[in-house]
């Protein structure tokens, strides 16, 4: 039997090639470290004098006894260093610190190296691959965070986000609960529960609102760079779309449908979907956030609400379809979606530079209102005729019809006023349910178009044109044949 150490040595040279397979099959087309330093620079530069900001990395999340979700790094400290392992925290100095001598302002605390972790989760960057791979000057390990000097009394503002109290306790030195536990008390924080922040005066340097401001305004307007990872996660998840207007059949289920979507995101190499795909049949597309998507049999003259987004290279889409099952709309189904899609054409013609949020969707929801009025639906456009006493929305349209893409599907930044080069959905819907208090040849129509929009000084790009959007053009799309049909699989009892 080998000693211990014998043991790791060996361990640690079965990780070399890991790591080297590891780097060799990274892709071409990642976000480069000179993007994420740039990202640095720039948030430095928007920072007050004497002021230091602090982001942690997502926590891990437990799904069930000793098995975890896949990991999913913070958007922010992802924007800001690459770095898509937990276990970290990065500092963002405005002013030049000192470290052994050496001037810096900037550094990064990540996982320390395991060999027995590394060979069943895979290799980590540590410190040396830290500086190499994210361009850090300055990194050390999460132990080291501990004996880190630094006494954050010193700055006017420590900016930071507060703490939700969910990050759990490992057997591991320097993971998350250490470093934040390690911040508290370094930075004096105080004993609270989670989202009850309240600072004596000697405490009045935390700071946990300016960061998101900040946070907002840089990520809301994209990069090249990041404009040509959404216009891919965008592409396929309006492929995906489309491949399904050609595969849709009565009898399919809603999971099946799903899985469609979810599969072309892989064969495109997509490595997640952004958000909880929304995939409802007849009443269930009225549930604004349906994710059961377990309907056994699609039924023949329903609806599908089909609301999908691709994650690419940590980028999210975020497309909504509605199509007839069957290949053909109704009267009363191409009359509330030709509405819908009116609507989202006027929406679409207020979105450009200067414009707002509120703007977009009081154009949507003029045209969705009185064309509910004018099909006796709503009595009149007065608020108390539309609105559903037990929501306090509007019946029928309950929702609001933007908001930015990006790291996250529903993403940071402004909606004041609309810039240039920032991405948008805009997403008008009609939601009829079963017993809704109108004629009940309406009853369970759900109709939501979703789109991404690329904003101009002059207007907007539709990014996600790939999937059709009129009601003829996706009832063309539905009689072409599709490969999918030729997928036969063994009947299970």
């Amino acid at each position: 039997m080998m000693n211990n150490l014998a043991y790791i040595w060996m361990i640690a040279v079965w990780l070399l090639p890991v790591s080297a397979f590891a780097q060799e099959h990274t892709p071409d087309d990642l976000l480069s470290s000179q993007f994420h330093r740039e990202r640095r620079e720039a948030l430095r530069a928007m920072m007050p004098g004497n002021s230091v900001a602090v982001f942690f990395a997502n926590p891990v999340r437990n799904r069930a006894n000793d098995v975890d979700y896949i990991y999913h790094q913070d958007p922010n400290f992802y924007y800001l260093t690459g770095h898509r392992e937990p276990h970290a925290v990065l500092l963002i100095f405005k002013d030049k610190q000192r470290l052994n001598g050496k001037s810096y302002d900037e550094i990064i605390f990540v996982r320390a190296h395991d060999a027995l972790r590394e060979l069943y989760e895979g290799a980590r960057l540590g410190k040396a691959g830290a500086k190499k791979a994210l361009d850090f000057k300055v990194a050390l390990e999460g132990p080291d965070f501990e004996s880190y000097n630094i006494d954050f009394s010193k700055f006017d503002k420590v900016m930071f986000y507060d703490f939700e109290g969910d990050v759990r306790n490992t057997e591991e030195a320097g993971d998350l609960y250490d470093l934040i536990a390690t911040f508290k008390k370094k930075a004096n924080y105080p004993d609270k529960a989670p989202g009850t922040l309240t600072l004596e005066p000697h405490q009045n340097n935390l700071d946990t609102q300016t960061l998101d401001s900040l946070m907002q305004q840089r990520r809301g307007i994209k990069q090249p760079e990041e404009l040509a990872l959404l216009r891919k996660a965008v592409t396929i998840s309006a492929i995906g779309q489309r491949e399904v207007m050609k595969a849709m059949h009565p009898g399919m289920s809603e999971a099946e449908v799903q899985g469609i979507h979810e599969f072309i995101f892989k064969k495109y190499r997509a490595e997640y979907e952004g958000y909880p795909s929304i995939v409802g049949a007849g009443h269930n597309g009225c549930v604004l956030h349906y994710i059961d998507n377990y309907k056994p049999s699609i039924e023949d003259g329903e609806l599908i609400l089909m609301d999908l987004g691709a994650e690419y290279h940590g980028y999210t889409a975020d497309v909504t379809r509605t199509i007839p099952v069957n290949g053909k709309f109704s009267k009363e189904q191409k009359i509330i979606y030709d509405l819908v899609y009116k609507a989202q054409e006027a929406g679409r013609a207020m979105c450009k530079e200067g414009a707002t949020f509120a703007d977009i969707y009081l154009a949507t929801a003029n045209v969705i209102n009185q064309g509910l009025v004018d099909l006796g639906i709503y009595k009149s456009t007065d608020k108390e005729d539309m609105m559903d006493s037990r929501t306090g929305r509007n019946r029928y349209y309950p929702h609001g019809c933007c908001h930015h893409i990006g790291l996250d599907v529903h993403d940071k930044g402004e909606t004041d006023t609309l810039k240039a080069n920032m991405v948008i959905t805009i997403e008008p819907g009609i939601y009829i349910p079963e017993g809704s208090p109108c004629d009940p040849k309406w009853w369970n129509i759900p109709v939501r178009i979703e789109d991404d929009f690329l904003v101009t000084q002059a207007g907007c790009e539709l990014l996600s044109d790939e999937a059709p959007r009129k009601s003829e053009e996706i009832e063309k799309m539905m009689q072409q044949s599709s490969p999918f049909d030729q997928i036969a699989l063994p009947a299970i009892e």
